[in-house]
Order: structure tokens, then C-alpha cells, then sequence
């Protein structure tokens, strides 16, 4: 049979994006170690917790199970990551499928999605945003079909069920989880699903996603809501809401979706929330938009710390709208194809603009030639995050030949400690490092080090090996006062010509200032 080259043109597209950017991934897997947000997941792994400061602890399970019982190796966890989001575009179809839309139109929504560069590049790393990605998707699919089925009906109930245990993953992930069953919560409560609502089957969703959640609240009240306070006021302290804080997140959401998909979603969500809701497949997806907009969207103005990536889970509902919207007319029977919510033109350049900007980021990180490029006057190396990737194993190595060298003439491994400057480079000593060795964190932003490693047990060590870089130099003296230093060298590390990084690794003994 003569293969149907037209008939079958997206899936053959979304296949060839599937295959080059895996082998991109993995060949991305060998080269690059970990982000500095990826190195504290990372180090999860060795200090096994219900919850963190900033983050449920299910990344911290993946970590663990990654790293056979300690901090994965930045090549094995991003294997992991490139093989899981190969399948990221391909959960879009079977979610747009599950809720009834052709594949035709399921496959249009999954390219746009696959070419994104808030999942092309984002979901490369190591994060609760992964896992998130693929819980949400599940949730929505399973309740939205469950929607679509009898009321009283098994498959219903199992439906429900299903979705239930997928909102909880979501909720342990991360805590924008919790948005997503608020959305739940006022699909619900629409006239058009009171025949849902009467029965017990869509309340037990959210009474296995709280069971599965538990964990998390009994954690953070025995602590004290640790997570809340370092979230809600801790890192909040010049909150207000500003014009700043507004442009910075619209800026966010063109770079994070590129420009035209950020467009075509204006242009769907717009059309969404203009149409009727007696369709429960449109009432749960506007839900699903609305509710997280509304709440993570006010976050956003008011915290000066804010991420772009923050909104990404209301984007979530737009793809699979467009493929519902492509395959039912509205208010027409479900079997009369409708026009597509966005025009072919617009929908050919999204993925354009998104394919071009996702191969642009793997570039520049991949490629390090290309720094060569930028002029010296305009490239400032503590803003390039892709320089975050780099340089660790050289540091580390020589950290760790500092410390054994203490070790051994100190003879009691519990005389020496590494010491980092910050939370961010005290993440990736830690995820680097053995277990054994203890690893500190001095600066004012310590993140969890100061539950895991506190001051009051590393600054006993007779021995300091005290770490930091370019982006934040500290004064080892104003630090730590009552230690000498006995050695000091430094680590440089090129980029294409340029210089990306310079680690500073001082030995400090106690002993030496007495």
C-alpha cells in the first residue's frame, strides 16, 4: 500500500521532531552538567523529605531513584529528562484523543507544543516542572473524559478515580498542583455538571489527590510551614505589585512560548472564553486556563522574584483546545469538522518562530564557538545562565583533591568541610561531591543547607574549604574571622574564547589563625 505522504504530513513532522530532538538531548546529556535549580533537586536526593523549602519532595523521589540512593550524575538524570520529554508532545495527542478530538487536529496541537520553547528547552532540565507537565496533562484528560461519560457509570468512576491519583502527583511535584483542583472544583460546580456532581465519584478525585498530598501538610505544620514562609513572605520582602513586575511577565511569556505561539494562545484563549460552556470538554479547559491565569497570574505581578515559567500550566489548556475547536463545530453535532480556532498562516509561523528560537537556545549551549560571535563590550558572562552548565567538574576536582589533602594530614574526616558562598554553589558541590564529605552553606541565602548542614555543625571543622565564583565574590575575611587562610587558587573556565566562569577555592584552618 502506497504510503499517503499528505494525508499523514503531521505525524511524520512531529516524528521528525521527536527523533532530531532526542538525539540533540542526548548528545546535550554528555555535555552539560547540571543548572544550579537542578543541582539542589539534585541534592534532594540525599536528604529524603515529605517537602523542601521551595518545592514538594517528588523530584527529590526521582532524584533518589535516578541516582540508585544518592544524587544522580548530571549525564544519567539528563538522559532521563531527554527520554521523558520525547514523550511530552506525544502525551498532548493521547490527551487531546482521550477528550475526542481527531487525530488530524491532536497532532497539529502536540507540534506546537514539541517546538515551545518553555518544553523544548525546559523540560530538558531536571525539575518538578517535568513530572508536573505530565500529571497535569493526565488529570485534565481522565476528568475531562470522565466528564463525557454517565454520570453513574463504571467507567466513569474509574475515570474519576484515575484523574484523582493523577491530581495528587501533580500536587506533590509542586504546589501549582493546587490550582489545578481548584479548576476542577469550579468545572464542577457549572450547572451543566450537576449530573457529575450528585455523585460521589468526582469528590473521591479530590479525596485520593488529598490522601496522596497529605504527606506535604503534615510535613510543612510539624516544621512550622517552612515552605510557606520561604515562598510567601521570606523571599517576598519588596513585593508590590508594579508595571515591572507586569512587563517582566509579558516579556516572560514571549521568550518562555515564543512570540507567534504566544499570539495563537491570546488568540484561542480569547475564543475560549467567548464560547458556551454546555460543553464540559470547554467548561473544564477554560477552567483549566482561567484558574491558574487568575491565581499564579496575580503571584506574578506582585512578586519581584517571580519566573516566567510560573504560568506556564495555564498555557497547558490552550493546545488542547485547538484541538478540540479543530474537530467540533460549536453548537454543531460532534461528527461536523469546524473551521480551525487560528489560521493556518499564524499556526504554520508559531511553529516556525518556536522551532527556530528552541534550536537558537540548544545552540548557543551546545555550540560554544558561537560566544566568539558576541562582542565583548555587549557579553557579560554573569548573565548567560548556559554558563551555569559548565566548569563544575573542574571545580569540584579540585575541591575535592583540597579536601582529601586535608583529610589525610588532618586525619579525622570530621576536621574538613566545604563551604560554599550561596545556595547555587552550594547545590552543586553537594550534588557533586561524596556523601560523606560535609558541605555547608554560608552566605545569606542558604536555601535548605540550613536544615541540612547547619553552621553549627560545619564550623567546627578544623579545616574550611570555602567556594565561590565571579557571579557572587565574598570576602572569606568578613566571613569568617577567626580562620587564616593557608592556601588560595582559582579556576578559570573559557567559553568560546570568552571567560565564562572563575572559581575562588580557599583553604581556611582554624588552627593556622590560633
Amino acid at each position: 500500500m502506497k504510503f499517503d505522504w499528505k494525508k499523514h504530513s503531521l505525524l511524520v513532522v512531529l516524528l521528525a521532531l521527536s527523533a532530531v530532538g532526542l538525539a540533540v538531548r542526548l548528545v546535550a546529556a554528555r555535555t552539560v552538567g547540571f543548572g544550579d535549580s537542578e543541582a539542589l533537586y539534585a541534592s534532594y536526593a540525599l536528604f529524603p523529605a515529605p517537602a523542601y523549602l521551595d518545592h514538594p519532595g517528588l523530584i527529590g523521589l526521582v532524584a533518589r531513584a535516578l541516582g540508585h540512593g544518592h544524587a544522580p550524575s548530571p549525564e544519567s538524570a539528563h538522559v532521563f529528562t531527554a527520554i521523558a520529554m520525547t514523550f511530552a508532545p506525544w502525551a498532548v495527542v493521547a490527551a487531546c484523543r482521550v477528550l475526542g478530538a481527531t487525530m488530524r487536529a491532536s497532532l497539529g496541537a502536540a507540534i506546537a507544543v514539541a517546538v515551545a520553547p518553555e518544553i523544548a528547552v525546559g523540560l530538558f532540565g531536571m525539575t518538578p516542572d517535568l513530572v508536573l507537565f505530565f500529571a497535569w496533562m493526565a488529570t485534565v484528560a481522565l476528568f475531562g473524559r470522565a466528564l463525557l461519560s454517565h454520570a453513574d457509570s463504571t467507567a466513569a468512576a474509574a475515570l474519576f478515580l484515575g484523574a484523582g491519583l493523577a491530581l495528587g502527583l501533580a500536587c506533590a511535584a509542586k504546589v501549582s498542583g493546587l490550582v489545578l483542583g481548584l479548576a476542577l472544583i469550579v468545572t464542577l460546580a457549572a450547572p451543566s455538571q450537576r449530573a457529575h456532581a450528585r455523585t460521589a465519584w468526582p469528590w473521591l478525585t479530590f479525596g485520593l489527590a488529598a490522601l496522596i498530598f497529605a504527606p506535604v501538610l503534615l510535613f510543612e505544620a510539624h516544621k512550622g510551614w517552612p515552605m510557606v514562609h520561604h515562598r510567601l513572605i521570606d523571599t517576598q520582602h519588596d513585593a508590590s505589585v508594579s508595571l515591572r513586575n507586569a512587563a517582566a511577565t509579558l516579556a516572560g511569556q514571549a521568550l518562555y512560548v515564543s512570540p507567534v505561539l504566544a499570539v495563537a494562545g491570546v488568540v484561542l484563549g480569547r475564543e475560549l472564553i467567548a464560547t458556551r460552556r454546555d460543553d464540559p470538554v470547554q467548561a473544564l479547559l477554560a477552567a483549566t486556563l482561567l484558574v491558574p491565569l487568575g491565581v499564579l497570574g496575580v503571584l506574578c505581578l506582585w512578586s519581584r522574584v517571580a519566573e516566567p515559567h510560573w504560568l506556564a500550566p495555564a498555557w497547558l489548556a490552550l493546545p488542547l483546545y485547538y484541538a478540540h475547536a479543530s474537530t467540533h463545530a460549536r453548537g454543531s453535532a460532534r461528527a461536523h469538522p469546524a473551521r480551525p480556532p487560528v489560521s493556518k498562516r499564524l499556526a504554520i509561523a508559531g511553529v516556525a518562530v518556536g522551532l527556530f528560537a528552541s534550536s537558537l537556545v540548544y545552540a548557543w549551549v551546545l555550540v560554544p564557538g558561537l560566544v566568539a560571535y558576541v562582542p565583548r563590550t555587549f557579553y557579560e558572562p554573569k548573565l548567560d545562565i548556559a554558563n551555569e552548565l559548565f566548569g563544575w567538574p573542574e571545580a569540584v576536582a579540585d575541591v575535592e583533591r583540597d579536601a582529601l589533602e586535608a583529610r589525610v594530614r588532618l586525619g579525622d574526616d570530621r576536621e574538613v568541610a566545604v563551604v560554599g558562598s550561596v545556595w547555587m554553589v552550594c547545590a552543586q558541590l553537594r550534588a557533586a561531591l561524596p556523601a560523606e564529605l560535609a558541605v555547608g552553606c554560608a552566605g545569606k541565602d542558604t536555601a535548605d543547607f540550613a536544615t541540612w548542614s547547619p553552621k553549627s555543625n560545619w564550623s567546627r571543622a578544623e579545616i574550611i574549604v570555602f567556594v565561590h565564583d565571579n557571579r557572587a565574590p565574598v570576602d572569606s575575611s568578613t566571613l569568617f574571622p577567626d580562620r587564616a587562610l593557608l592556601r588560595e587558587h582559582t579556576r578559570t573556565i573559557m567559553r568560546g574564547g570568552q571567560t565564562a566562569r572563575v572559581f575562588t577555592i580557599e583553604v581556611l584552618s582554624r588552627r593556622a589563625a590560633s
